[in-house]
């Protein structure tokens, strides 16, 4: 078999591309800036002067660093790109038309899909970053136009999260920040009975995900299964086996 050089590539397989925050945070495994939550290789890019602060408080005017990361991903042979913060979703628009690939920026991108899973009187909990931040029109922003039926909790006064994650200390307890988001989950449980389904909407929650599906019993859904999903769709596999 001949291979052929694609663009500037000097290195290959690398399927999903993943746009980072310029932040200090520890990225333990299970996060998705951290290569070893994943059973294939991805590529990282920092968006550089990109913080928390930016993307929770939905400054526009990132753009230009985000578009030029997210080019630099695609001309190094990505085939889809997703992010390390919910909230560069505000972005996810225009990105995608910009790169004319497939672009995913945030987990609640998954909400219709987990709609269809489960009967139409169950609630849908969200365990957020911010909840306050979670509004309609940043949720009508990336699409997500029915909102009944979706019951949200906050992480922005859980002490652990708020200084790791949005004051950005440099450290990271994982124990507590794993305590503060099965304390979320169980409020939403005893508060909504009739919740189907839990979606972890930061990108620092899927290393607590099997804690939530243990205490809750639910469905529970993040990064990792969107960012997985979207690979088994862009790197197809053929199957082999016996009869």
């Amino acid at each position: 078999m001949i291979y052929q050089r694609k663009n500037n590539q000097v290195s290959y397989g690398e399927a999903i591309g993943i746009l980072l925050l310029d932040s200090p945070i520890p990225f333990i495994p299970g996060d998705v800036a951290n290569a070893t939550s994943y059973a294939f290789p991805v590529r990282f890019k920092k968006v550089v002067g990109f913080s928390v602060k930016k993307a929770i408080g939905g400054d526009k005017g990132i753009y230009p660093a985000l578009l030029c990361a997210a080019r630099d991903l695609k001309d190094n042979g990505v085939r889809a790109i997703t992010g390390d913060c919910g909230f560069m979703a505000l972005h996810q628009n225009r990105l995608k038309k910009d790169l004319n690939m497939p672009v995913f920026l945030s987990s609640l991108l998954q909400i219709p899909f987990i709609r269809q899973l489960i009967p139409e009187n169950q609630k849908i909990g969200i365990i957020t970053a911010s909840q306050r931040n979670l509004t309609e029109p940043f949720l009508e922003t990336i699409g997500i136009k029915e909102k009944n039926g979706l019951v949200v909790a906050g992480l922005e006064n859980s002490p652990e999260f708020k200084s790791a994650v949005l004051d950005e200390k440099g450290s990271l307890d994982s124990e507590k920040i794993e305590a503060e988001v099965l304390e979320k989950a169980g409020t939403l449980l005893k508060k909504h009975k009739d919740m189907g389904a839990i979606l972890l909407e930061c990108s620092l929650l899927p290393p607590y995900a099997k804690g939530v599906a243990d205490k809750t019993g639910l469905p529970v859904f993040d990064y990792m299964t969107m960012i997985d999903f979207v690979f088994s769709a862009v790197v197809r596999k053929k199957y082999r086996g016996y009869m």
